[in-house]
């Protein structure tokens, strides 16, 4: 057969009508090997491009299919199961063609033959329409699928499980209410027992689709979470395939991000400690769900923030910052270790330790930066700067930062000098008073205010002697002075 490339269409006659006026009497012919061939052919065809597929529903072959998927033997039912997953694939308005010509109802029937590829093939069909938006997935509900899904999980079949499991995920994605019938149809139990299953694509599905479960509402979450999937799902994080791990880190990010009692739940199971593992074993997209899992932990409380800075998720979260090339990832590590350091000076100082300020500013400032990563990594700033009482980490920002950051650096040591000798010595001697002295600050602004009461801190002849020009001033009184002479 001619294979083509990407952007070459096949060889037609007449365009895609032409093929259409020809394998259409194909499909009615009295050989069923031609009437199969006939319908793979479509299929094929179908799959390869939308034009085509949309050939299949204006050469009026669609009602022909479903007639014949409801007589025909099961060779033919898969094919035209195919067919139909094909052209339903590509776009919403495509999916509708096949629900209005009355395919839901034939292709559930199916989901009930005695033969598995002809169940997998329906799964597969139904799934893809399913999958596009809340109305078709609806119509499949209202079809009677979600009971026979199911069904199919629970045969022995992989291939017919992971379809199943696809199409189970493909329904519950779009609204709780959707969720709710695949809960109700008693899904969850079902899937949480295959989460330790060997097969890793049946295992992807399972995840995914307990993560579209999960991710509507408080209540989906805990029913996930009575399914006895902690501690099971945590050795999933450590699963070969890449795409398990990133599924599993998902199912507890959509966990965690609900209530701190949901994510207290996941710390005590060992998660967080076990989320930032897999952060370290892996790259790219594959960590983004877990960067955000920290961070939706760490939002909750002060105390759920301690856990992954006792987990040492801080020190991953900068390497992922640092190391990553894509712009979305390092603003979903910048968001999260903001959300940790936002809390209390404690919580801030274990983000600054590990110079993560200077790597933000930078990212901020970087006209490279993807807009979303410069409005996060300035809020990460700022929520950490508006506690930061660690001296050291602040002071680079006095000599690099803009003044709309510079503003929250001087207000951290407007609070700290005034009860720390030590730290107003310190602040001498490192050139920080001086630093302080040069900032141009609005009369009256909120900056003036904190540079004077930094000020208010030290003897006035200090502050003059670091003032700008103050050098010059004594020079100009050495000029002037007149040595008394004997």
């Amino acid at each position: 057969m001619h294979s083509f490339t990407k952007d070459q269409s096949p060889w037609i006659p007449n365009g895609p009508a032409g093929v259409m006026s020809l394998l259409r009497p194909l499909l009615l012919d009295v050989v069923p090997t031609i009437q199969q061939t006939a319908a793979l052919a479509l299929g094929r065809l179908a799959n390869y491009n939308d034009d085509l597929a949309e050939a299949v529903v204006k050469g009026d072959i669609l009602p022909q299919l479903v007639y014949s998927l409801a007589e025909q033997n099961r060779f033919y039912k898969k094919a035209a199961a195919f067919v139909l997953r094909a052209v339903g694939k590509h776009s919403p308005q495509l999916a509708q063609a096949i629900v209005d010509c009355g395919a839901l109802d034939t292709l559930v029937i199916c989901l009930e033959d005695f033969d598995p590829g002809v169940k997998e093939a329906a799964a597969w069909a139904l799934g893809y329409i399913a999958r596009h938006n809340a109305e078709l997935s609806q119509a499949v509900v209202d079809a009677g699928a979600v009971p026979l899904l199911v069904l199919c999980i629970q045969e022995p079949e992989i291939a017919l499980k992971r379809i199943a499991a696809s199409a189970l995920s493909d329904i519950s994605k779009h609204s709780p209410e959707l969720a709710q019938t695949v809960v109700d149809a008693g899904a969850i139990a079902h899937l949480a027992q295959m989460i330790l299953n060997p097969d890793s694509k049946l295992k992807r599905q399972v995840l995914s689709a307990l993560s579209q479960i999960a991710k509507h509402s408080v209540d989906l979450a805990e029913m996930v979470v009575e399914a006895e999937i902690f501690p099971v799902v945590l050795t999933c994080l450590k699963d070969k395939d890449e795409y398990v791990k990133k599924n599993a880190s998902t199912l507890i990010r959509e966990i965690a991000k609900h209530t701190p009692e949901l994510s207290q739940l996941i710390v005590n199971a060992g998660g967080v400690a076990a989320v930032i593992d897999c952060i370290g074993s892996c790259k790219g997209n594959i960590r983004l769900p877990g960067i955000m899992m920290l961070g939706y932990v760490a939002a909750h409380s002060e105390n759920l923030a301690m856990a992954v800075i006792i987990s040492k998720g801080v020190p991953q979260l900068s390497v992922c910052l640092s190391e990553e090339p894509e712009d979305h990832i390092k603003a979903a590590a910048a968001w999260a270790l903001g959300q940790i350091g936002r809390h209390t000076p404690e919580h801030a100082r274990a983000v600054a330790v590990t110079n993560t300020l200077p790597v933000l500013l930078s990212l901020y400032m970087s006209t490279e930066s993807s807009e979303d990563l410069q409005v996060k990594s300035k809020k990460a700033i700022k929520n950490i700067l508006q506690k930061c009482t660690y001296l050291p980490a602040l002071e680079p920002f006095l000599y690099d930062a803009p003044p709309n950051i510079l503003k929250h650096v001087v207000g951290q040591f407007s609070k700290v000098l005034p009860h720390d000798s030590k730290a107003r010595r310190l602040f001498v001697t490192s050139g920080g008073l001086k630093k302080v002295q040069e900032i141009k600050a609005e009369p009256g602004s909120l900056l003036q205010e904190y540079i004077n009461s930094i000020n208010n801190c030290y003897p006035e002849e200090i502050v003059r002697y670091y003032s700008p020009g103050y050098s010059d001033t004594l020079l100009q009184r050495v000029d002037s002075y007149q040595p008394l002479t004997n």
